[in-house]
């Protein structure tokens, strides 16, 4: 029996995500679930389940892979039962894209849960149908309703791939039971440079056993093998189930190609082609936007920095501090031009920074600002230099402009932390204070907390890694996998930030109320 939208909405978010398993059996009742009676052999199958991105109050991006040639189908309705049907859309899955196929949803209404059925159909046999999987995501809203949402990065690092007897990648499960209403995957979706091998030993004697396959047994080079990185990982049960129910925001950082690369440097023994791009970066870029549920910048083919706008409370900021930085390390006594966004990256940035009407804007960075790194922004204690440049120049820029409620997340570091920026602890200090969180990882070896260094005067108000004793990379069995949580609520525009655990443990949690010049409309300006 269908169920109206306004009883729906009653639903718990457990309710409604629980009783939306039903949907694949109830998806039968017609349209494209429609019963085909010949061996499933026969007909297309969907490999690796079903994802969904980029969902803004109106569209969204669905993706779906198959195992031959096939057009993909995709229904969404608001109720379960697919009793009726909102929109439609369809899109070819070929072998010069691995079977993979994506398709944009569009003219959807505004803060609604939506729920999606895939099938493909066979391209070059009898046309017959697959199987119908169901999936879910909610469109921002169009009015001032709380939102939440979680962050993390860093998937099947060094060498720590499926354990099903250990549970597998439960961080993704834990996270699908905090129900958000989006994802931001801050990078480093595969190791490619990192091969999973069928056993490791851990610190108490125990063994560690891998699902392997050939393609995630050895360092990517070919497309092949980057293609099989990302499939690997969709052999995991819990995060084919979580990307089933939350719509991704996804960017990248070093590991989707290799660590630590730059545009140019990074190669291997096939090189450049003629215009001077990396061949290992080209296959490695392909791969990542043919598995992610990423919407396509018009004019842009694989640009992956892009903002998201998730209602009148939130913009988000996805930035990209790979594609276009300097080819060097980030070293004080290297004297060349240095950037970690590129100025085009970086006009783009301020620009819509400025724009924004939002009340929080949220700056999804693969890399964080303090902590130092040769690879990342931070040289140590002192003035700006070098990469610092452009992050002293964005945030003077952001004071100058006065754009408020700005908040950093990113992973990329293996342990979770929470830095206060501010200028009065700092040396560059011509910046309003922020936040900056940090999570991860998601199913990967843990490292312990970083140095910070006071260029923009960030303080460790909170953090958590593995310690001295643990050693470093430690597997992800011991519990130390993190990810963060968001919730704005929608009367008072209060953001409260929570560091989680594997285990759904708070470690961690701030209220940062939105400044008085940029506070939610009707509610009263908060003086201090």
């Amino acid at each position: 029996m269908a169920i109206a939208i306004g009883a729906k909405r009653a639903l718990t978010r457990r309710q409604l995500l629980v009783r939306s398993a039903s949907a694949v059996a109830l998806a039968g009742l017609g349209g494209l679930a429609k019963p085909y009676l010949s061996r499933a052999a026969d007909r297309p199958q969907i490999s690796g389940g079903i994802q969904s991105g980029d969902v803004s109050a109106g569209s969204a991006v669905v993706w779906a892979r198959t195992d031959r040639p096939a057009r993909m189908q995709v229904e969404c309705s608001t109720v379960e039962s697919f009793n009726t049907i909102l929109c439609a859309a369809s899109s070819e899955a070929l072998p010069d894209h691995d079977f993979t196929s994506k398709a944009l949803l569009e003219n959807l209404p505004a803060g609604q849960d939506i729920f999606y059925r895939v099938r493909f159909t066979d391209l070059v046999g009898s046309g017959i149908a697959g199987e119908t999987r169901v999936g879910h995501f909610r469109t921002a809203p169009s009015v001032h309703d709380s939102i939440s949402f979680v962050w993390s990065g860093d998937t099947a690092g060094q060498g720590w791939g499926i354990d099903p007897s250990r549970g597998g990648m439960r961080t993704y499960k834990t996270m699908l039971e905090n129900r958000p209403d989006f994802f931001i995957h801050s990078g480093d979706h595969i190791y490619a440079d990192c091969p999973v091998p069928s056993e490791l030993k851990l610190p108490n004697g125990q063994i560690w056993r891998n699902v392997v396959t050939p393609e995630k047994s050895e360092v990517a080079h070919s497309l092949t093998q980057f293609r099989g990185n990302y499939k690997y990982n969709l052999l995991d049960k819990h995060l084919r189930a979580f990307h089933a129910q939350v719509a991704m925001f996804a960017q990248w950082d070093d590991h989707e190609v290799t660590n630590d690369w730059s545009p140019i440097g990074s190669v291997d023994a096939t090189g450049y082609d003629e215009d001077g791009t990396s061949r290992l970066v080209a296959r490695a870029r392909r791969a990542f936007f043919e598995f992610m549920p990423v919407r396509p910048v018009a004019g842009q083919a694989g640009r992956v920095y892009r903002k998201i706008g998730y209602g009148p409370l939130l913009d988000v900021f996805l930035i990209d501090m790979r594609s276009y930085r300097d080819s060097t390390w980030n070293k004080r006594d290297d004297h060349s031009d240095a950037y970690i966004l590129g100025p085009a990256q970086l006009a783009w940035l301020k620009r819509e920074l400025a724009a924004s009407n939002a009340i929080w804007k949220v700056i999804a960075a693969d890399l964080p600002i303090g902590l130092i790194s040769e690879d990342a922004i931070a040289l140590g204690d002192g003035p700006p230099e070098r990469r610092e440049h452009e992050i002293a120049d964005l945030l003077s820029f952001i004071k100058r402009a006065r754009v408020r409620n700005t908040v950093w997340l990113t992973a990329d570091m293996h342990y979770t932390a929470a830095h206060y920026y501010d200028p009065n602890r700092a040396v560059f200090s011509d910046f309003e204070p922020f936040w900056e969180f940090v999570s991860g990882p998601l199913h990967a070896g843990t490292w312990g907390p970083g140095q910070l260094d006071n260029t923009f005067g960030p303080s460790a108000m909170f953090q958590k890694g593995c310690s001295a004793e643990q050693g470093e990379n430690l597997a992800p069995c011991f519990g130390l996998q993190f990810f963060g949580r968001v919730e704005i609520d929608g009367r008072s525009g209060v953001m409260t930030v929570t560091l989680k655990d594997v285990d759904n443990r708070d470690l961690w949690s701030v209220g940062i109320e939105p400044r008085p010049d940029a506070r939610v409309p009707g509610i009263p300006p908060q003086h201090s």
